[in-house]
């Protein structure tokens, strides 16, 4: 006997399961990799700082990333760390700002020559002396003429040279800015020392000298804060420098950059 098309579509409708009871096994294995999708592209993201996720979960707790130095490698609160492990310093800088392509090209081209297996030229002695009181590093806003930065210097000393043999922080200060200024080339030009204060690192018993000072001439106007210390020989002195008329503009980055700057062993 032959079932009529309504019997067979009935007999089909009572074996068959509903679609979402078929789909659930799909389903799930949908979420699991949805799921194990997502995972990863987060990770990614954190790792790759894509739209500056990673930053904004530092930022959460800055004090732990800054801690960890994470802020070498993601801003943290408008800040990125600049590490100098040769020269023994670290210190903050904005972290739009970027590094000085010439010192950068220098450092390449070092590189380059220490690696050269030609015999070094006979000057190269006087011209290591003459680079003594180049930047170690330099960073500033992209595009910019050199007038808004931030450098570090680190020069040879005797070993038992103290700056606190010079007295308190204006003592320091005064000769510091007469030193700069008489050696600037070109005339007419003067510093006032506008502040000095004493940091002192009790850990690393290391005291830092901060200055803020101002150079004039007939044809520009500087505002600068600075840092010096010595340890091992060794004389650091970092220096923010930017226009008068810039300073309302970046007195509290340089502030930031000013305490933040320490050495490490």
């Amino acid at each position: 006997m032959t079932q009529s098309s309504g019997e067979r579509k009935d007999s089909i409708q009572e074996g068959a399961r509903p679609p979402a009871e078929q789909f659930a096994p799909l389903a799930s294995t949908f979420r699991r990799r949805l799921l194990v999708g997502a995972g990863s592209a987060s990770l990614v993201a954190v790792g790759a700082n894509f739209g500056g996720i990673t930053s904004f979960l530092l930022g959460l707790s800055p004090e732990s990333g800054r801690n960890l130095k994470l802020d070498v490698l993601y801003p943290i609160e408008g800040y990125s760390r600049c590490i100098q492990t040769n020269e023994g310093f670290e210190f903050v800088y904005p972290a739009s700002w970027v590094g000085d392509q010439t010192l950068l090209y220098r450092a390449a081209e070092k590189k380059e020559f220490e690696r050269s297996l030609d015999p070094p030229p006979i000057k190269s002695s006087d011209r290591r002396r003459k680079n003594v009181n180049e930047p170690v590093v330099a960073f500033g806003p992209p595009g910019s003429n050199g007038e808004l930065n931030v450098s570090v210097i680190v020069s040879p000393v005797p070993l038992d040279f103290s700056i606190e043999a010079f007295g308190g922080p204006k003592e320091v200060g005064e000769p510091v800015v007469k030193t700069i200024t008489s050696s600037s080339r070109q005339p007419d030009v003067k510093g006032i020392l506008i502040g000095s204060s004493l940091r002192k690192d009790s850990v690393t018993n290391v005291n830092y000298y901060e200055l803020e000072y101002r150079v004039e001439s007939p044809t520009f106007q500087r505002h600068n804060v600075a840092v010096c210390c010595a340890r091992r020989g060794r004389l650091y002195t970092l220096n923010a420098q930017a226009p008068e008329s810039a300073w309302q503009n970046v007195e509290a980055d340089f502030r930031r950059i000013a305490g933040s700057f320490s050495l490490i062993s």
